[in-house]
């Protein structure tokens, strides 16, 4: 008996394994937990080993001596302060991390005028044309133009579907291409919304404790004692300004990042439909 041989690839199977090619490279850090712990470690170093120097205090003596500078006075901010510069970092890190994930996927030229540059291939019937100035683009938008041109292609050699499957057909792809590239966008934003909550409550918990020390020293009997009110109060302090700042960074770059991915967005909406209405307006 003769051995079958293998079957050459139908050409909607090799049209799928051209569709396949990728062209969005977006970087980022796929897993936050890595970057929380080594914030988590940066920031006790700095805690212990930077503001809690010896010579950042009366005496040399961290526990007991009062703050000379700045960061003597941080440093009697307590236990929740280490918390707070993690969080702090954290905000950071991520920030910088979406900056250069987004800038990768807004593609390396204008992503305005890329759409505009399609559009007016769309409208001169220059297909092949526009998936060159895709590969050239790179980026989010671009690799779901791509894959939607690579279909529309597929679609205009078709002759067994109705008009209307095809037009389906492109709407559903421009959909499964932009939920693949989505997912890549907005990664690690849901931490920085977090955050914004986070930090303010955790700030709001060091001041409260901080509060407590305070009273405390005022109830004491006989006169205050000056060193623990002080300590009291710097805790409160400390832990205010760092709640403050790490909720209101947070605010910030999450809210400017979720504004770059809706105009990402806006465009890779425009630009299908442009797809579709062409393929609409050019074919019976």
């Amino acid at each position: 008996m003769e051995s079958q041989k293998p079957m050459a690839p139908k050409p909607a199977v090799a049209a799928a394994v051209k569709k396949e090619e990728k062209i969005s490279n977006i970087r980022g850090i796929k897993n936050a937990f890595f970057v929380i712990i080594a914030c988590a470690i940066a920031a006790v170093c700095i805690f212990l080993f930077g503001m809690g120097y010896s010579g950042n205090f009366e005496g040399g003596d961290p526990a007991t001596g009062h703050p000379l500078n700045l960061a003597g006075t941080v440093y009697k901010g307590g236990f929740i302060v280490p918390i707070l510069m993690t969080l702090l970092l954290t905000v950071i890190v991520l920030s910088v991390e979406r900056w250069i994930a987004l800038s990768s996927a807004a593609g390396k030229g204008n992503t305005s005028k890329f759409v505009a540059d399609i559009k007016a291939d769309l409208a001169a019937n220059k297909i092949d044309a526009a998936m060159q100035r895709c590969k050239q683009q790179k980026g989010s938008v671009a690799s779901v133009v791509y894959n939607t041109l690579v279909r529309y292609k597929e679609m205009d050699a078709n002759t067994t579907l109705s008009k209307e499957q095809k037009l389906t057909t492109l709407r559903n792809e421009v959909e499964e291409a932009t939920a693949l590239e989505m997912p890549s966008l907005s990664q690690n934003l849901p931490i920085l919304a977090t955050l914004t909550t986070l930090g303010t409550l955790v700030g709001l918990l060091g001041t409260v404790m901080g509060m407590i020390k305070s009273f405390q020293a005022l109830a004491s009997s006989g006169s205050p004692d000056s060193t623990e009110l002080s300590t009291g109060i710097s805790e409160a302090l400390v832990n205010t300004a760092f709640g403050i700042a790490t909720g209101a960074f947070a605010v910030i770059f999450y809210n400017f990042y979720t504004n770059k991915i809706d105009n990402l967005s806006y465009a890779i909406d425009e630009i299908g439909f442009s797809i579709v209405a062409t393929f609409a307006a050019t074919h019976k």
